[in-house]
């Protein structure tokens, strides 16, 4: 398999989308460092699932708008086998518009968002040495086309963009850095209005539950010619 004796991180693995991305990298072969905040049950039966792919998977919990939580995961993570692959997927979501936003959300936005993918790829970076290694940053479609709503989210999402170009740059040759913009992955958590979801999807459905990992996949496995790219998984979304 593509990933075969590689230990990939993957933070928020243990809900949704991370999980997704983690049961994907393990059915390639992965080692999976699976990062959760509170999510310790599902945590647990995702870890069982990858083991049950024949691979390992290390659990660790971390608070990622703490510092010195994220410096204790990356001595975790790092601690038995050198990482091959970083996938920034844990992140926070809220719905405030400007006026609602007040400091306290704009900083664990900024915080969860930003400034915990850049600390853990610049471990990262510095563990791996010569080493050739993969970074996956995961965005929105908000992030290049920016609207009224989820205020902090949109911006720290957009830094994030920045910062995985920069990356990209600071980390050639050896380490390639890219990101996917998801769209409409999976209904919303909250059981919020998915009919109007897809209203503004040019594809005009949810993406398939293979997609993501596929991509995921791509980038992890793919061209090491491609860095510095974001591609967008979103049926068209940030189009429109």
């Amino acid at each position: 398999m593509a990933l075969n004796g590689k230990t990939i991180l993957i933070t928020g693995a243990a809900v949704r989308v991370g999980r997704s991305l983690a049961l994907a990298a393990a059915a390639a072969g992965a080692d999976i460092v699976l990062h959760y905040r509170s999510s310790e049950k599902e945590a647990e039966e995702t870890a069982a699932e990858i083991r049950d792919l024949g691979v390992s998977a290390h659990l660790v919990q971390a608070d990622l708008s703490n510092p010195t939580e994220i410096h204790r995961l990356m001595d975790e993570a790092l601690a038995d086998t050198p990482l091959y692959g970083l996938v920034n997927s844990a992140s926070i979501f809220e719905n405030k518009e400007l006026a609602e936003t007040d400091l306290a959300t704009w900083q664990r936005h900024m915080q969860v968002n930003l400034t915990a993918p850049f600390l853990l790829a610049q471990r990262f970076a510095a563990a791996a040495g010569s080493a050739e290694g993969r970074i996956i940053n995961l965005l929105d479609w908000r992030a290049l086309r920016p609207g009224a709503d989820h205020f902090a989210y949109t911006v720290s999402k957009a830094g994030l963009a920045a910062l995985t170009r920069s990356l990209a740059v600071a980390l050639a040759p050896n380490i390639t850095v890219n990101g996917l913009a998801f769209g409409a992955i999976l209904p919303p958590s909250d059981g919020g209005n998915t009919s109007k979801v897809i209203q503004n999807v040019p594809a005009g459905r949810w993406a398939q539950e293979d997609e993501p990992g596929r991509a995921l996949l791509f980038l992890l496995d793919g061209p090491t010619y491609v860095t510095g790219e974001v591609i967008h998984l979103d049926g068209g979304r940030h189009l429109v």
